[in-house]
């Protein structure tokens, strides 16, 4: 694929029912109109790309806007729909679920949608979870509780599998919920039906509470999660200031990207150092970690450090990496080991320090009010996309305008923290920390 058209979305065919949405077409008229096939978005917005297109007459790289269509490829009346959530828990999925289940059923007037139990186990009749029948009564109050209403699990099944359980099942169209595994699975199994020539739609909703999926502005869930995490930090505050050289370590989510750790810290300002994986610092020496937190002690005599769990692997001696069942790195605990090492350290000094972990109950957390809007929006979109035939995409949001995106484009890295970045620049004014801490 050309660099021009990276962001193409691929099509079951061409849309030849009437959308049962009463929408208009017409600009003024005060009813909201049909997306069209020919809106398109510019990805890159710089004033640099836009003088390099003007300079070597180069079209940009555009995404296509995300909505209702006027015509749309499968009839509702002869369509089931399944949705499935993989991975680890996030603030949100059950609200996507929600949305899911009402836009197919009240927008388009679609009555079968099956719900798959336990993640991608649920595609593998061998395993007997079966499926779950979803109705708008079902799912009304599922929203105001975390996790997941359907289950959850890590790991992938034989993508030929769950292909013949869809086939068989007669699910025209499959939602998967879940972070760049999840993504990688069901853009396998749109390559596979694909091969069978089958008419079968696959779309990702994008779900990582670490927000590390590249490319969009952000993932549902992650504004949710610092600010659970906020009060937690202002409470671990109150324990280190309230003792003499009190130190509290509070460690976040956040396995290759420090996203929930900085963006608590801007949040709740009392912080005074942040590590994240995306910077490598050191414990000893002048410029290292401990001798600057020596210097904050005798200066304020407490100090509150927010730890993301990907951060600091460097420091530990064994490498011997084992991966969960999604093929992440488990990493060590860096917490436990930023306690015990700070203990060691601080042999001259009487210090208190308190460790807290709180990584469970913020995943586990409902939606606040910011992201349920967010879970609903993405939710329509998804369903508007795939009524139109579109397949192995994900609805997400760019640029602050909601978009369709080609799987395979959004899994090629993670999104990491730029340290060069405005943002980490005011999380480090935030906590004046130094620039480098090595």
């Amino acid at each position: 694929m050309s660099e021009t058209n990276r962001f193409q979305i691929e099509h079951l065919g061409a849309p030849n029912y009437k959308s049962p949405l009463q929408l208009s077409t017409v600009r003024g008229d005060h009813i909201f109109n049909f997306v069209s096939e020919s809106d398109r978005l510019v990805f890159d917005i710089s004033m640099d790309q836009y003088a390099h297109c003007l300079s070597t007459g180069e079209e940009p790289n555009c995404l296509e806007k995300a909505g209702p269509r006027q015509n749309i490829f499968f009839d509702p009346k002869e369509t089931t729909a399944a949705i499935v959530t993989c991975g680890g828990l996030c603030p949100g999925i059950n609200n996507v679920i929600r949305g899911v289940v009402m836009a197919l059923h009240y927008f388009y007037g679609i009555k079968r949608i099956m719900g798959v139990p336990y993640g991608y186990e649920g595609l593998n009749p061998e395993i007997g979870h079966g499926f779950v029948e979803l109705t708008p009564e079902k799912v009304k109050d599922i929203h105001q509780f975390g996790g997941t209403f359907l289950g959850s699990s890590r790991g992938g099944q034989d993508v030929s599998v769950m292909v013949d359980t869809l086939e068989s099942n007669n699910i025209n169209m499959l939602f998967a919920i879940g972070g760049d595994g999840t993504l990688k699975g069901v853009d396998a199994i749109g390559e596979e039906i694909k091969k069978r020539g089958a008419n079968i739609s696959v779309v990702g909703i994008p779900k990582t509470i670490d927000n590390d999926i590249d490319l969009i502005d952000e993932s549902f869930g992650f504004e949710t999660a610092f600010d659970v995490a906020s009060p937690i930090i202002r409470d671990a505050h109150n324990e280190a200031a309230g003792a003499y050289n009190g130190i509290s370590i509070v460690k976040l989510m956040g396995r290759d990207s420090g996203f929930i750790a900085a963006s608590a810290a801007l949040a709740m300002p009392v912080v005074n150092f942040v590590l994240i994986p995306e910077m490598d610092f050191q414990l000893e020496g002048e410029l290292g970690f401990l001798g600057v937190l020596r210097e904050r002690l005798e200066r304020k005599k407490h100090a509150v450090i927010v730890v993301a769990e990907g951060a600091g692997q460097q420091l530990f001696t064994d490498k011997n990496r084992v991966k969960d069942a999604s093929g992440n790195v488990k990493h060590s605990d860096i917490g436990v080991f930023l306690k015990e090492r700070i203990k060691e350290y601080f042999t001259d000094i009487p210090v208190t320090i308190k460790y807290i972990d709180p990584s469970y109950i913020v995943r586990s957390a409902p939606a606040n009010s910011s992201d349920s809007v967010y879970c609903s929006r993405l939710a329509y979109h998804a369903v508007h996309g795939a009524m139109a035939g579109k397949t192995k995409f994900v609805a997400c949001k760019v640029n602050n305008k909601f978009v369709y995106i080609p799987i395979t484009e959004v899994t090629k890295k993670r999104k990491k923290i730029d340290l060069e970045s405005e943002f980490w620049f005011s999380v480090l004014q935030s906590t004046g920390q130094p620039f480098l801490l090595k």
